[in-house]
């Protein structure tokens, strides 16, 4: 029996944090480690130029510090095929051909791009490029005939307008593309909240802990994470709900018997944030550092980095420029064989 496809990845602007590693980077590396899927994660850095177009040289960096961070996590690419999306010439073609069996109407109506659009405050200022970027990620995703798409909550909409387009191609030109199925974190953690309480973690908003964050880097960040702002004198009762430091340790605590006696005695009275960011910082740091140490590893290395991208650049080449024949010869468009 085949294996499943899967096809991921993240737009490198930058180092990757704790909510991408609970949104969609543990299940890369859970489903990579069943041995059950054919695995490809892309570094998305023709998507990141939708919106840092006359920032090139940031986009360059980041795809190292991404590659970084998909290693340090422990993606394997003897187990995964990791490449960048710009060597891929294919997923430009696809997307060229697919844009036109999408309207700007329903790109416009996209939830995360509508999100995105209000977040980085475009106005009608909209790069061409970031509207139809869910347009790409089609052409990304059904360039590998992708059955699942390990992501965050926050992409279902992007995983839908795919099998939109993939209906639409299929309609027209036969049963070439496959509908893909969105794979998404447990229990609601695809999106966890800032530091500051603000509803999404976000590079541009500043309120992240990063994967590669030092021990006291992160111990400044959690002791500046938001709380009950009514708890003023450790005596008074605390509020569990909408409490950052007890969010995070719902996700990453691994004693949740421990955890529950706090919530209670926080509820209670007698328990100081001081106490209970001390604990958060110890939980955090048991996850952070074995992720720390690896980055550390294959940062010493860079050279050895760009070397495993661009073998798998290589690789998915391959892929992609079977599905790309596939569809112009469904399309008519092989002219000359």
């Amino acid at each position: 029996m085949d294996k499943k496809i899967v096809l991921t990845g993240d737009r490198p602007t930058g180092k990757l944090h704790i909510g991408h590693y609970v949104g969609s980077l543990s299940n890369r590396v859970k489903m990579q480690n069943q041995g059950l899927y054919e695995m490809y994660v892309m570094i998305a850095d023709l998507q990141a130029l939708t919106d840092n177009a006359r920032d090139t040289e940031k986009v360059r960096n980041s795809v190292l510090q991404v590659a970084l961070d998909y290693l340090a996590v422990g993606l394997d690419p003897e187990k995964t095929t990791i490449f960048i999306q710009s060597q891929i010439p294919a997923l430009s073609e696809l997307n060229m051909y697919y844009l036109n069996l999408v309207n700007v109407a329903r790109l416009e109506r996209n939830p995360t791009v509508k999100a995105e659009i209000k977040q980085k405050n475009f106005s009608r200022s909209i790069p061409a490029g970031f509207l139809t970027y869910p347009v790409s990620q089609a052409a990304d995703i059904t360039a590998f005939k992708a059955n699942l798409i390990p992501v965050g909550d926050d992409q279902e909409p992007m995983i839908e307008q795919t099998r939109e387009i993939v209906r639409s191609f299929n309609g027209a030109y036969g049963n070439v593309l496959v509908e893909p199925e969105g794979v998404f974190p447990p229990n609601g953690q695809g999106r966890i909240p800032g530091l500051d309480g603000n509803a999404k973690m976000s590079k541009s908003l500043g309120n992240t802990i990063y994967l590669s964050d030092d021990e006291d880097t992160l111990r400044k960040k959690v002791m500046s994470i938001y709380t009950d702002p009514e708890h003023i004198h450790i005596d008074s009762p605390g509020k569990v709900e909408g409490n950052i430091v007890f969010t995070y340790l719902d996700i990453f605590g691994k004693d949740k018997e421990k955890i529950q006696e706090l919530k209670n005695h926080y509820k209670r009275g007698g328990l100081g944030d001081v106490t209970l960011k001390n604990y958060l910082f110890d939980v955090l740091n048991e996850v952070l550092l074995p992720i720390r140490t690896r980055r550390e590893f294959y940062s010493k290395n860079p050279d050895a980095v760009y070397e495993m991208l661009k073998k798998g650049s290589e690789k998915a080449n391959l892929k992609a420029n079977k599905t790309l024949l596939e569809v112009k010869e469904a399309m008519g468009v092989n002219y000359f064989k």
